[in-house]
């Protein structure tokens, strides 16, 4: 009787989705606050070439080729009282916090006289940021699936989630501005300005992440063996790339990162270029309209969408409807705040059904995995997974670098040219259109769904209970 309600305890409930959820907040505030503001600190305030920061971000998503994976290889191989991902997220909060911190630090004043100084400085904390975060994130991230097992308890949990998430994004943009009068002013007083912004983000990360390794779900009984299973590092890579779903997935989630990525990293500079705003807050208030909106449409739009016509058309409509808010990019520019923020807010329509959509596709792709290899290969995927979000960042900084040295703009000036202004509009929507357009083609061939998916969904269900059978 004790082993049934236990098991039954480990379903579906508020309380358990919002204790996991939790860290959603510190993974999201870390994140985007690093793609939010990294670019425009170095590059306007720090003052770098551009070709540096370019190089600095190839560097860096090289160094994640090996870190990613391997970070998952060894979150599946790992075995402790505490289950395969809780350690991990010991060990990293902490530095991550801290070094989120340490990113708005630059060892020498700032000025395009101490190029290489600060831009050493920018690759090992970037890197470091990396290791720390993708330790963190990839096993939060691996115990959803994990967690929630059946399509109905990963829907509700995945909207309880999105919630948290939110909180996560607003810290990330819209708190900046509460601390930063000017994103983009190259002056001691921003310096300053961005250096609170980052003490108040560390003490956020931090005491959020032990929140969540204190109250979080445990790994359930019946995976708890599955490290015994797990695959060697190269094998890890290899099964993940040859499951033809994986390989269709890829591709989408590399064009919908590269939106993820392009779209905060530019605001800052495109709102102040083209469109003349000056205030940080304002610019934030632009983002935080965006995903305000998005948890408003996760709820009211995407959840019911999903659940009527699946992932893979949900998806392929979502990313349409994000073409099409982002078109009006093109077309804004001076003493248009107001529409801006209507513009901005219409884009959170299109972005929210993919936030939604990609953990719920992925879940389903470890279910394929777990039904053809007998064993959970969660963080192996997650890592493998993060990999390619990171080349999405390659491309962002190879699409920005050569666009901004084409308008004769390699180190921050302001005001800017026509050129200057032009080749922003096109970075903001020209580049994420083509990437949303490839991303519909890839997820057309997708090949998990309808009945082949119902018949994953009914094979894992009954390799569960045979574990848990063995218990």
């Amino acid at each position: 009787m004790t082993e049934k309600k236990k098991v039954k305890n480990e379903g579906y409930s508020f309380m358990r989705a919002a204790n996991y959820a939790t860290g959603q907040i510190a993974d999201q505030a870390a994140y985007q606050s690093f793609t939010f503001l990294v670019f425009t600190f170095y590059f306007a305030i720090v003052q770098l070439h551009i070709a540096l920061i370019t190089v600095g971000f190839i560097i860096w998503a090289f160094w994640n080729s090996f870190n990613d994976p391997m970070l998952g290889y060894l979150s599946d191989r790992t075995h402790t009282r505490f289950g395969r991902r809780i350690p991990y997220i010991m060990i990293a909060l902490i530095p991550l916090g801290l070094i989120s911190f340490l990113l708005f630090t630059p060892p020498l004043p700032i000025g395009v006289a101490n190029q290489v100084g600060n831009f050493i400085y920018f690759l090992i904390i970037i890197i470091l940021f990396e290791f720390f975060y993708t330790m963190y994130a990839l096993n939060t991230t691996s115990l959803f699936p994990e967690t929630f097992i059946t399509k109905d308890e990963r829907t509700k949990a995945n909207n309880v989630r999105q919630v948290f998430l939110i909180f996560g994004l607003i810290v990330a943009f819209i708190l900046p501005g509460l601390f930063v009068e000017d994103y983009s002013a190259p002056s001691a007083k921003t310096l300053g300005e961005y250096q609170i912004f980052g003490s108040v983000l560390a003490i956020i990360i931090i005491m959020v992440g032990c929140f969540f390794i204190i109250f979080t779900p445990r790994e359930k009984a019946e995976f708890k063996e599955d490290y015994k299973k797990a695959p060697g590092f190269l094998n890890t890579i290899k099964m993940c790339l040859k499951n033809k779903s994986f390989a269709w997935f890829i591709p989408v989630i590399i064009a919908n990162w590269f939106v993820y990525g392009i779209l905060p990293t530019l605001v800052p500079i495109y709102a102040k270029a083209v469109l003349f705003m000056q205030d940080a807050f304002m610019i934030s208030i632009l983002l935080g309209f965006t995903f305000i909106s998005s948890a408003i449409f996760i709820t009211v739009l995407w959840k019911p969408v999903v659940q009527k016509i699946g992932n893979r058309k949900a998806w392929i409509i979502s990313m349409l409807t994000w073409i099409l808010t982002l078109l009006p990019l093109m077309f804004l520019g001076p003493n248009m705040e107001i529409l801006a923020m209507i513009v901005f807010f219409f884009i959170g329509l299109g972005l929210s059904g993919s936030l939604y959509i990609t953990d719920l596709v992925i879940a389903d792709i470890i279910d394929e995995d777990e039904v053809s290899t007998g064993t959970r290969r969660e963080a192996g995927y997650y890592g493998v997974n993060a990999f390619f979000l990171r080349l999405a960042i390659i491309v962002v900084f190879l699409s920005i670098g050569p666009v901004f040295i084409i308008a004769d703009w390699p180190v921050f000036t302001y005001p800017v040219s026509t050129e200057v202004q032009l080749g922003l509009r096109i970075l903001m929507f020209v580049y994420p259109a083509v990437a949303l357009s490839i991303a519909i083609l890839a997820i057309y061939k997708f090949p998990l769904h309808g009945e082949r998916l119902i018949k994953i969904k009914q094979d894992v269900q009954k390799l569960h209970e045979e574990k848990k059978s063995r218990i």
